[in-house]
Order: structure tokens, then C-alpha cells, then sequence
């Protein structure tokens, strides 16, 4: 699969944690017993041990798992390649995106999720391997995971759906809990909202490993953050994503590949 970067930096993760729990700076700096000036540094990626444990205690982020990333000392396991799944990552403006393409190897059928900013790859791809792609489905309609969809649809003929709570024209809705199939494989609809209203995560059966993509649910080593409600998202990545069997590969809109077991306990977000 791709090298790619990390989303996040220790400090974009006590930032997230920090806007979800509506805390100002003083207020931080004052419950973590650390001076203001300290919780500043932190925030400018300088590391000081002792004052970061205390943030996440406060922040109730994992502090071991904080500090390794931190310390650079975590870096996820890599993920090797299997027939059914290809990851392909664009440029959008000042950061990338991750897009994904799924197919029953028996069948040749395929679906793409998510479109990334540029589409092609993905199309070249599918006509390399002679896949039909019959369906596109879209993870939550930030313009990073949609850009391309129309083109794509023109392209492709195939349909595309998306979850009720962000219709979307040229897309067809559907209540999250609803399975699809790409030839024999299996697509089970998991409500990963949060980030977004209609973030939803799709879980995959039937290849050599079972594969959830996640658009902007969880990252290796942080998660989207929420934008719309930071409780939710917690609660749904433990309940939705994090339940799901450990061996797991996660397919997330943003930086590399990892598993569930992994994150479980590697993300500060949910790992001590």
C-alpha cells in the first residue's frame, strides 16, 4: 500500500480534543496545573514530558500513547497489498486525500469510495484490471471526498450513494444499517457521524482480510475530530469502528492504512 504521512502531530490532537471539549487556553492551563506559557509550547509541537501527561489526563487522551507520538516512536505497521482492495491518494489544495477502489476478484466487480481530487488513477486502474465499477460510495460529502464525483459518474455510468443525513444530487440516499454487495462481497453501512452529519463507515467482508473505510472517522493515531458533535464521534468509533474484529484493516480519508487492533492501542483518542 502507499507510504504516507501521519494526519496528525501530537499537537493537532490537543487541539481537536481541546475544541470538542469547549476549552479556552487559560481554562486548559489551569485545570492541567501547568502555566500558560507551558500549554503554548505544547501547542508549537515542543515536547515537555511531565506537561503533556497532564494535558491529556484533563483532555482524557491516552497519555502513553500521546507522548509516542510525540516522540515519533509510533509509526504504523504497514499494511501489504491484497487482490480487492488499491489505495490511491490526491492533492487538494494544502493537504491529500485518500480514495479507494474495492472488487470481488471472481467477478470483476468493483466499486470505487470515496473520489479523492483527481479521479483518474482510480478509472485507469479499473480499466487495467478489466473491473466494472458499478457503484461509487461516498463516505460524507466534504468537498475533499466529492470532488470529482460528477466526472466520475459520467464516466463510470455506475450509482452513487450516500447516507440520508447529507443528500447529495446525483446521488441515491440510504438509512445507514443497509448492506450492499460488490459481487459476492459483502457491504455492511455503519453510522460514523460527528465529523460530519452523515459520516458513515463501510465495513467489507469476503477478501483475505475484512476492511472498514472510514472517511474521516479515524485516523491512524487521531480521528477527524468533531466538527459537529466530538461526543459522537468518540462514541461512535468505539461503537462502530473499534468493535469491529482486530484484524481489521482500516481505509481512512486521511494519512496511512492501519488496523483496528492498532488503533486500539496506538490512538490517543482511545488507547491509554
Amino acid at each position: 500500500m502507499l507510504a504516507i504521512p501521519l494526519e496528525d502531530h501530537f499537537f493537532d490532537i490537543i487541539a481537536k480534543a481541546q475544541r470538542g471539549l469547549g476549552l479556552s487556553d487559560e481554562a486548559l492551563s489551569n485545570r492541567a496545573v501547568i502555566p500558560l506559557t507551558t500549554l503554548e509550547e505544547l501547542k508549537k509541537g515542543n515536547v515537555d514530558d511531565i506537561a503533556l501527561s497532564k494535558v491529556a489526563t484533563v483532555l482524557a487522551l491516552g497519555s502513553e500513547s500521546l507522548l509516542a507520538l510525540a516522540q515519533a516512536r509510533y509509526t504504523p505497521e504497514p499494511v501489504a497489498d491484497f487482490e480487492g482492495l488499491a489505495h490511491f491518494n490526491s492533492v487538494f489544495y494544502d493537504m491529500t486525500v485518500n480514495a479507494f477502489v474495492v472488487w470481488d476478484p471472481s467477478t470483476k466487480e468493483a466499486a470505487f469510495f470515496d473520489t479523492g481530487a483527481d479521479g483518474d488513477p482510480m478509472l485507469e486502474f479499473a480499466s487495467s484490471r478489466g473491473l466494472r465499477v458499478a457503484k461509487i460510495f461516498i463516505t460524507h460529502i466534504h468537498t475533499d471526498h466529492i470532488f470529482d464525483l460528477d466526472r466520475l459518474l459520467e464516466k463510470t455510468k455506475a450509482q452513487a450513494w450516500v447516507s440520508e443525513n447529507e443528500p447529495l444530487q446525483g446521488a441515491e440516499s440510504f438509512a445507514p444499517g443497509r448492506i450492499f454487495h460488490i459481487g459476492a462481497l459483502a457491504v455492511e453501512t455503519r453510522l460514523t457521524s460527528g465529523h460530519a452529519v452523515g459520516g458513515v463507515s463501510y465495513f467489507i467482508r469476503g477478501l483475505a482480510k475484512p476492511i472498514a473505510i472510514v472517511g474521516d472517522s479515524i485516523f491512524a493515531g487521531s480521528m477527524g475530530g468533531g466538527k459537529v458533535s466530538y461526543a459522537d464521534a468518540l462514541r461512535n468509533n468505539r461503537e462502530q469502528v473499534l468493535t469491529l474484529p482486530e484484524e481489521t484493516i482500516i481505509c481512512p480519508g486521511h494519512g496511512p492504512l492501519t488496523t483496528v487492533g492498532e488503533q486500539k492501542r496506538a490512538n490517543p483518542f482511545f488507547a491509554p
